[in-house]
C-alpha cells in the first residue's frame, strides 16, 4: 500500500503536473493567466445597495445615481444647504446655479433631505457612486427587482402622493402630481417583505413626524419643482430610461465626468495590473526552475548514482531519497499559492468630481 501511494505521489511529481489551472507550456512555463479584471459586484449585493432609493420617484433615482459618482460635492452642497435655510424657490435655485457642482447635485439641493441623507451616510453614497460607474445596467435591474419584491409584498401602490405602473417587467414610479415631488419614507429592512440585509453600515431613521402608512411607506411634505423647471438641471431634465438601462439627462444616457472615479479607476486598475504581472512572472519563473530542477533528468541521475532497478520507481527503498524528493515537489506545488491574491474590495470609488 504503501509502495502504491509513493508511486502515485511521485508519478505527478515526475511528469511536472502543475496545479489546477496552471498547465505548463512547451517551454516549461506557466502560459499567462486571464489580466485582472475589475471586481463586479453581484445582483444581491447590488440590490442591498439600491435598497434605500429603489422606491423613490424614477427622476429622483436618475439625479442620486448620478450625483453619487460626486461624494465631495454631495458633502459641500449639504453643507451649503444647512449654512442657507433661508433661501427658498427662485432665490435657492439662482444661487445653486452659480455653484461649480454637477447638475445632479445642483438638482438634489431641492430635496434637503435626500441630500442631508446621501451626506450622512458617504460610505454609502460612494459605493452607490462606484457602482453606477461601473455596473450601470446591473445597478438598474438591482431598482428594479426590489420594486418587484416590494409590489409582491403589498408595500408599493399607488397612493396619493405618487403612481406607481408596470410595462411589461418594468415598474415606474412617478409623481401624482407633475409639479409637487413626494420623497417616500421607509424602511429598507421591512418594506421589502421578508426582513432584508441593506448595505452594511447603512444608517436610516424615520423622519420626524411621517408616519409609515398602512403600506409601510409614508410621506412627508411635498416640493414645488416649478420654481427649477427654468434651469437646465431641474427636474424636468432627468429620468430613467428602463429599456437601455440608464439614467437620462436631456433625454442622452448621463456620463459621469468626476475626475476622482476616473482617477480611481485608473489607480486601482494599475494596481492589480502591476501585482499581476508581479505575481505572474513570478509563478513562471517558478514554475520554469521546478521543471527544470525536478523533474525526469534530475530523477534520472539520482537512480544511476543508486546502481538499483531502472524502472519508474525503482530505488525508492533509500528513505532519505524519498524525502529529499518529495520535499523538493512539495516546494515546487507551494510556489503557485502565490497569484492574484488582491482583490479590488468595493472597487472604484465614486468621486468628487471637477470643482
Amino acid at each position: 500500500m504503501l509502495q502504491r501511494f509513493l508511486a502515485l505521489l511521485l508519478s505527478g511529481i515526475l511528469i511536472g503536473t502543475p496545479p489546477a489551472g496552471m498547465l505548463l507550456a512547451q517551454d516549461g512555463s506557466a502560459p499567462s493567466p486571464a489580466p485582472p479584471t475589475a471586481q463586479s459586484q453581484s445582483p444581491e449585493q447590488l440590490q442591498r445597495l439600491v435598497a434605500p432609493i429603489a422606491l423613490y420617484p424614477d427622476s429622483l433615482v436618475a439625479q442620486i445615481l448620478a450625483a453619487s459618482t460626486y461624494p465631495t460635492q454631495i458633502v459641500e452642497a449639504a453643507r451649503w444647504v444647512q449654512q442657507n435655510p433661508n433661501l427658498k424657490d427662485q432665490q435657492l435655485a439662482q444661487a445653486v446655479d452659480q455653484q461649480p457642482w454637477d447638475p445632479s447635485v445642483k438638482a438634489l439641493t431641492a430635496f434637503s433631505s435626500v441630500l442631508g441623507n446621501m451626506n450622512k451616510n458617504l460610505s454609502w453614497t460612494s459605493e452607490l457612486g462606484d457602482a453606477y460607474f461601473n455596473q450601470q445596467a446591473g445597478v438598474m435591474n438591482a431598482i428594479q427587482m426590489m420594486r418587484q419584491k416590494a409590489k409582491t409584498a403589498g408595500t408599493l401602490t399607488n397612493t396619493s402622493q405618487e403612481k406607481v405602473k408596470t410595462k411589461g417587467d418594468t415598474i415606474v414610479i412617478e409623481p401624482a402630481d407633475p409639479q409637487v415631488v413626494y420623497v417616500p419614507a421607509y424602511d429598507p429592512w421591512t418594506v421589502y417583505g421578508a426582513p432584508f440585509g441593506v448595505w452594511p453600515g447603512y444608517y436610516w431613521a424615520p423622519p420626524l413626524g411621517v408616519g409609515m402608512g398602512a403600506y409601510g411607506i409614508g410621506f412627508g411634505l411635498g416640493v414645488g419643482i416649478g420654481a427649477f423647471a427654468p434651469w437646465g438641471w431641474g427636474w424636468s431634465h432627468w429620468g430613467s430610461d428602463w429599456r437601455h438601462r440608464s439614467v437620462q439627462f436631456d433625454r442622452h444616457s448621463y456620463v459621469s465626468r468626476s475626475t476622482t472615479v476616473i482617477n480611481n479607476y485608473n489607480r486601482t486598475n494599475n494596481f492589480n495590473r502591476t501585482n499581476f504581472n508581479r505575481t505572474n512572472i513570478n509563478n513562471r519563473n517558478i514554475t520554469r526552475n521546478n521543471f527544470n530542477h525536478n523533474a525526469v533528468p534530475a530523477f534520472g541521475a539520482q537512480h544511476s548514482q543508486t546502481g538499483m532497478r531502472t524502472g519508474a520507481f525503482g530505488g525508492f527503498g533509500q528513505g532519505g531519497n524519498v524525502r529529499a524528493f518529495s520535499s523538493r515537489g512539495s516546494a515546487s506545488f507551494g510556489g503557485f499559492h502565490g497569484g492574484g491574491g488582491f482583490h479590488g474590495g468595493g472597487g472604484f470609488h465614486g468621486g468628487g468630481g471637477h470643482r
